[in-house]
Parts: structure tokens; C-alpha cells; sequence
């Protein structure tokens, strides 16, 4: 499994992670199987929210993690209408109650909220200098948002967890190019397109599963290359099945040639830039 170094600190993280929307959905003993068989297949970012089944995916990984914990990146996120001061810091104690840990690595703002990101950062801070969490992020932030983020606290900022899959590519214009110069990692989620996967009779579908049967791999697999192409990218799709896991895993190995790149990248334009991000 490739790793690259995943914001300002510099620690390796692998490429490929573990998303676990909706995980609530999946038969329970399916679900810790699939995580455990992730970490073991080097998947060992693991992204949870407490939003997710209102606490209940982060329960199921408190109990999944059990035994393995130090093994993995482990990273939740507070919802905007508990992120003032005092509630980032009420929140945090919850999550890290129903995870089963005391810390948790990386810990982020779901997406912007009425809170001013001030007092939201003034609380991730007080947790890093607590050792509830390592470090602290956004989610579904755009590049103005990015740059109050810079502002408010230069070279704190891990990362930020944004929308990205073959037909959502909008962030390669403005977000990707700022976080990374900013030492900013940035986390695509659904890198599937949650059910907008390209079908085959899809524009593009040919040059994808061409590119695929090339390099003995899947379509799915090429996707998520494509998408950890660029320096300071990550991704997290979700997998309850295990061929999932591990179809998903074997990609963090797949590195793409510039031709294979190039007609992947004409074969899914990003499209001209657009105002804003593109949410779930």
C-alpha cells in the first residue's frame, strides 16, 4: 500500500483508506469483519463522523478497533451545530467514548456552520494540547473557507475531506493547488460517486475499462488511482464485502502512466472551475 506524508506533520499515511458512511446499514459481523480485513490489507485510515447513525458507526468501531487500535489513523468529525468552544470539547468526549480510545488522530469541522471557525479552532487546539487528538481538520470546505482556515491558524490545518470522484473533479482548480501548498492534505470521499459510478454505456466507461484490462486491474481500481494521482491526495471508499476490501486495497499499489493519465483525464474532464464545493 503506497503512503505519502499527510499534512504539516509529515506522518505517512496510506493512500487508500477506509470510509464507513452508512456502515450502520451492513449486518454488524460483515462490518467489523471488513474493517478488520482492511486494516490487516494496509487500509489503516479509518474515517468515521459522529453523524454517522447518530453515534452508532462510531460505536461499531470502538468494538471492531478493539486489540488493534494503535494499528490505525483514526479520524472523526464534530457536526458545525456543536462547534463552539465548549461543544467541539463535549463532542470530542462522546466520540472518544463510543470509539473505546482517548485519543483519536485526526479530528475535523463536518462541514461550515453559524460557530465562528475561531472558537471551533480554539477547541481543536485545547484537544491537541490535551492529547484527545493528534491533529485536527474541515470537511466540505472551499478554497475561501480554506484560506480564513490559513489565516486564523497558519500551518495547523491536517486536511481537508472534500467530494471527489471521476465526475466530480471541481476541486482540482482552486482546493487541491491551495492545500498542498499549504502543506494541506485532502481527502476525497466517495470516490465512487456514491452510485454515479460510470456505467458501462457511460461517456468515458471504454478509455476506463481499457486502462483496466491493460493493467490486469478493475475499473473501480483505476478509479482510485486516478484520484491519489496528485501529491498530497488521499482517498476512503467504503467496502462492507470483503472482495471489496480487498479490490480496494490492491489499488494502493496502482500507479498510473502520464498516457494512461492523460486519457483518463480527457475522458472525464474536470470541466470549467465552479464557485463553491460540491456537498453530498
Amino acid at each position: 500500500m503506497r503512503a505519502r506524508p499527510f499534512g504539516p506533520d509529515r506522518l505517512n499515511v496510506p493512500v487508500i483508506g477506509f470510509g464507513t458512511w452508512h456502515l450502520e446499514l451492513t449486518d454488524r459481523n460483515a462490518a467489523i469483519e471488513a474493517i478488520y480485513r482492511a486494516v490487516e490489507a494496509g487500509m489503516t485510515h479509518i474515517d468515521t463522523a459522529e453523524l454517522y447513525g447518530g453515534g452508532e458507526v462510531e460505536n461499531l468501531l470502538g468494538f471492531a478497533l478493539e486489540g488493534i487500535r494503535e494499528r490505525v489513523f483514526l479520524a472523526s468529525k464534530v457536526l458545525p451545530e456543536h462547534a463552539s468552544f465548549e461543544g467541539v470539547l463535549n463532542a470530542c468526549e462522546r466520540s472518544l467514548t463510543r470509539l473505546r480510545t482517548n485519543y483519536i488522530d485526526l479530528y475535523m469541522l463536518h462541514w461550515a456552520g453559524d460557530h465562528p471557525l475561531e472558537d471551533t479552532i480554539r477547541a481543536f487546539e485545547t484537544l491537541v494540547d490535551s492529547g484527545q487528538v493528534r491533529m485536527w481538520g474541515v470537511s466540505n470546505f472551499d478554497e475561501e473557507l480554506m484560506r480564513e482556515v490559513v489565516r486564523i491558524a497558519p500551518g495547523r490545518c491536517a486536511c481537508n475531506q472534500v467530494l471527489y470522484h471521476l465526475r466530480e473533479r471541481n476541486i482540482e482548480h482552486g482546493v487541491i493547488p491551495f492545500c498542498v501548498e499549504n502543506d494541506i492534505a485532502v481527502v476525497g470521499y466517495s470516490p465512487f460517486g456514491s452510485g454515479r459510478f460510470p456505467a458501462e454505456t457511460a461517456p468515458g466507461y471504454d478509455v476506463l475499462a481499457d486502462v483496466a484490462r491493460a493493467r490486469g486491474a478493475t475499473p473501480h481500481q483505476v478509479a482510485l488511482a486516478f484520484l491519489t494521482r496528485l501529491d498530497g491526495t488521499f482517498t476512503i471508499p467504503k467496502a462492507a464485502r470483503l472482495d471489496h476490501v480487498w479490490e480496494n486495497a490492491r489499488a494502493g499499489d496502482l500507479k498510473l502512466a502520464p498516457e494512461e493519465l492523460r486519457r483518463l483525464d480527457e475522458a472525464f474532464p474536470r470541466g470549467p472551475r465552479r464557485p463553491g464545493i460540491a456537498m453530498l
